[in-house]
């Protein structure tokens, strides 16, 4: 996965309030994580390697990049550094309409599912690393078919971006919630909203982390999980948000990848208003909030286990509150903290359309329960993956 950077309130009542004097405009660059399909069957299907060689052959945008992931069952994309949320919806439409071209040239189509709702095996992409995985992991590795979405931030430095993971950390399962698209596991309903987060939590090394303090403690803290020979390597360390290992970035990795382009550009542009928000805390000394990393791992679950019509965990006050309240909570903290007016108002509406329809784990529940049985519930996914995702 490489990214060349550089190369209580209601969120319906908020006033959206924009800064009348900003730095430097953070630049966003995304990764989305897509499940291929068999064109005919709509079963997962190996095709990777298939995919990325039609890609090379054919006249892509320069600006769109395919990578192969940990399985053949899957593919990444990944955006150039943007400014513009509508430079974001562009590039998240684009980068799965690139996908799925060539995914038809392999017999496949491209999906922005979580997880595959079907029973099935997955296959190891052909690495020294994921041999070396799949050896030391087992079945966590086998099993691990999961697409995420990824967020990366610029940072002005490893100082700064170290401050902004302490406080940013407790917002984090917000961002899962609002993200939820992966209800089936295997061939059942697994009863969560993101099972992804379920699976992708059997990683030794992933989920929330502790408060840091200093680039020091960041790094020792790297350097010490990779020295007990659990995790093989930084890049192995899955935090839900971390310093990138290559990149001068901050890279929010909660999400589920998202069935709707624009509910990714939502929490694209939350992710960078938060940054900014945080870097602004960092900067006038305000300390980041003391809040126990196991708080921050029942509110994770919290987030993967319900839709946003239930409860979640209030940042503040750790304890269940309206899940309309709670990411209220949220947008009130970087109401201020958006690229211009605009992006605010995107920002708000993109949360109120996520509460009133619900996220893709609702959609696909839905989906399932009219068309009552998986290929067409799973065909009607991949038709939502590619809608354009214009703004309203």
């Amino acid at each position: 996965m490489t990214l060349d950077i550089l190369r209580p309130t209601q969120p319906a009542n908020l006033r959206v309030r924009a800064r009348t004097h900003r730095p430097t405009t953070r630049l966003v660059g995304v990764e989305e994580e897509l499940l291929l399909l068999n064109a005919a069957t709509l079963a997962p299907v190996p095709a990777s390697t298939d995919v990325l060689r039609a890609h090379a052959a054919i006249a892509a945008p320069a600006n769109v990049v395919l990578e192969a992931e940990s399985k053949l069952e899957q593919i990444e994309v990944v955006s150039p550094p943007l400014r513009t949320h509508r430079e974001l919806l562009d590039a998240v439409v684009s980068g799965r309409r690139t996908a799925d071209e060539a995914a038809r040239i392999a017999g496949a189509r491209a999906a922005a599912l979580a997880t595959v709702p079907l029973l099935c095996d997955s296959h190891v992409a052909p690495s020294p690393r994921y041999d070396r995985m799949s050896e030391r992991f087992a079945l966590t590795m086998a099993e691990q078919l999961t697409c995420g979405f990824h967020v990366h931030v610029t940072i002005g430095s490893p100082e700064e971006g170290v401050a902004v993971l302490d406080r940013i950390r407790i917002w984090l399962p917000l961002l899962l919630a609002l993200s939820t698209n992966s209800p089936f596991w295997r061939g059942a309903d697994s009863g969560y909203a993101s099972y992804r987060y379920q699976a992708w939590g059997r990683w030794p090394s992933a989920g929330p982390y502790d408060l840091f303090r200093s680039t020091d403690a960041y790094f020792a803290t790297v350097d010490q999980m990779v020295g007990t020979g659990v995790a093989l390597d930084a890049g192995m360390v899955y935090f839900d948000a971390r310093l990138s290992t290559h990149a001068p970035t901050v890279e929010v990795r909660v999400a589920d990848v998202c069935l709707l382009p624009e509910d990714a550009v939502t929490i694209s542009v939350i992710v960078r208003a938060l940054v900014n928000a945080a870097a602004a805390e960092w900067r006038d000394g305000s300390p980041p909030p003391e809040v126990p990393t196991a708080l921050l791992r029942l509110a994770s679950w919290r987030a993967s286990r319900f839709v946003t019509s239930e409860n979640l965990i209030h940042p503040f006050t750790g304890v269940p509150r309206p899940a309309r309240e709670c990411v209220g909570a949220l947008l009130d903290h970087v109401n201020q903290h958006f690229d211009g007016l605009e992006e605010a108002v995107r920002a708000h509406q993109g949360v109120k359309d996520i509460l009133a329809r619900g996220t893709g784990a609702v959609h696909q529940r839905t989906m399932l329960a009219e068309h009552g049985n998986w290929t067409d519930m799973m065909d009607a996914a991949v038709t939502r993956t590619h809608s354009d995702g214009v703004y309203r």
